[in-house]
């Protein structure tokens, strides 16, 4: 019996083991994986068959966009100091005194350098969007594609009020972004962001919405002009991506990269993208205009919160609080009063400052939009026709030479908009025609922007003319301004 169990086991043995050897696989030899161009080091490499889930693939959406998204290269130029100003000092000391020290430590120009950021086309035929602050005061821009081709730009407008620039390169048939409609955005919705962040070109990341209409008061202006109604997002983005191309998974563009909230300069989960339905309206302005087409309500708002609800007995905390109107505004035509809470713009909610002044920023002066709003806690809705700055429904041109004023012999015209853009300024006069003027002796320049006479700020022309009628019956005073190529300079007028 031993014996049949010991025999039993040893046949069993030998079936398996000549069963596994018939099955085994034959040993490839070493030459043989040499000659196989799939084989990699002594391993044949696989394509693995899981298939990512519908809606969480970014492969499609991130490879119609790279091709498109740019590498925006800066040049900044160093003005040279002009001597003839730095001899002055002591004559201007003179008469100013130490009112001269505010403005002197400006005086030194500032040095040339570099810089980058990203921009998106927009257009087949070389238009780009890009931000603002990118190209700001540059000398010199230049466009990197992502197949490497290198064009210079020329800018073709600029919006500080929104941080955005419409750039032209000299090229056809460009791959190009098309626009999604940003209002269509949820949050939690998943977006890819691409750039070039600290030059590394072409970089894609992802993330969600996170949330929508969002005010970071970096537009700050003293004019109050700013509109900031971001999507903020998780996606990856640090310095470099700024104008590069938020997109949905279709590929279609939702918002353009503007800003991150950092505390070390680098991204730490927080960026800021402006909604595509913002920046189409803006290049389309830039486009056709040069300058934007911006259409006001005319009203002072207020958030509606707890505190101001309890203050002014308010049975809602949605809406945004009129505070007050402007004579002969758009809103005061249409009926609104202060202590109206505006509830939507065309049937779309507003309940913080930055949506209301998003969904007007939408139009051009002289289009109707509806407004909604609470009156007495009863709902009410009114037509209301916006207008532009000047209290008109007209459009805004560039052309400046309506505004130009002659003064003391000179003409003293309204500085471009772009030219604005360029040089950082928010307001200013450009004069002209100084050889046959009063103002030959004063060393000035054709060209020269003022933008200061003693402490008032230079908006428009007229202001030049005002501010120095004034100062006939003082002792004087200091006119501050810049030249186109940036150096600043100071002139002394009206001194014996």
């Amino acid at each position: 019996m031993m014996l049949g169990l010991f025999g039993s086991a040893i046949l069993g043995g030998g079936v398996a083991v000549g069963g596994y050897k018939l099955l085994e696989p034959a040993p490839v030899a070493p030459q043989e994986l040499a000659a196989n161009p799939q084989v990699r080091y002594t391993s044949e490499m696989r394509s693995s068959p899981y298939t990512v889930p519908e809606g969480l693939n970014f492969v499609a959406a991130a490879a119609a966009v790279t091709p498109a998204v740019v590498h925006v290269m800066t040049e900044y130029a160093a003005p040279a100091v002009d001597q003839r100003q730095m001899q002055m000092d002591p004559f201007l000391r003179q008469f100013f005194g130490d009112q001269l020290d505010q403005f002197h430590g400006q005086q030194q120009p500032q040095g040339g350098g570099q810089g980058s950021g990203s921009g998106v086309i927009i257009a087949a035929n070389g238009y780009i969007v890009t931000n603002n602050h990118v190209i700001d005061k540059a000398s010199k821009i230049e466009v990197v594609l992502d197949d490497k081709r290198k064009f210079e730009a020329e800018l073709v407008g600029a919006d500080p009020t929104t941080d955005l620039a419409v750039l032209k390169v000299k090229a056809d048939n460009l791959p190009f972004v098309k626009y999604g409609n940003s209002d269509d955005v949820k949050v939690g919705q998943w977006v890819l962001a691409v750039g070039n962040p600290f030059n590394l070109n072409s970089t894609v990341t992802a993330g969600i919405i996170s949330a929508k209409g969002r005010n970071i008061d970096i537009l700050r202006r003293k004019d109050n002009m700013g509109i900031e109604s971001f999507i903020q997002t998780d996606a990856v983005v640090n310095p470099g991506n700024s104008g590069g191309a938020l997109v949905n998974l279709n590929g279609d563009l939702i918002g353009i990269n503007s800003a991150i909230a950092s505390h070390t300069g680098s991204y730490e989960g927080y960026s800021f993208a402006i909604p595509s339905s913002l920046a189409s309206k803006v290049v389309d302005d830039l486009l056709k205009y040069k300058v934007v087409q911006r259409a006001l309500l005319g009203v002072q708002i207020q958030e509606v919160d707890a505190k101001l609800a309890s203050e002014k007995k308010l049975n809602t905390l949605n809406g945004v609080y009129v505070q007050g109107l402007t004579a002969g505004s758009a809103g005061s035509q249409a009926g609104l009063k202060t202590g109206d809470i505006i509830t939507n713009i065309n049937g779309v909610a507003v309940n913080t400052s930055s949506q209301l002044q998003e969904q007007v920023a939408r139009f051009r002066p002289g289009d109707k939009i509806k407004v909604s709003y609470l009156r007495d806690g009863a709902a009410s809705t009114t037509e209301a026709t916006l207008r532009n700055a000047t209290g008109t429904t007209g459009v805004v041109r560039e052309d400046a030479a309506a505004a130009s004023i002659k003064y003391e012999g000179a003409t003293i015209s309204a500085v471009l908009p772009r030219d604005l853009a360029k040089l950082g300024l928010e307001g200013g006069a450009k004069i002209s025609g100084i050889k046959g003027s009063n103002f030959r002796e004063t060393g000035m320049a054709d060209g020269f922007i003022i933008t200061r006479i003693d402490k008032n700020l230079v908006a428009k022309p007229s202001d030049v003319k005002n501010y120095l009628e004034q100062a006939r019956e003082n002792s004087g005073a200091l006119v501050e301004g810049v030249y186109p190529d940036g150096r600043k300079a100071y002139y002394p007028i009206g001194q014996e």
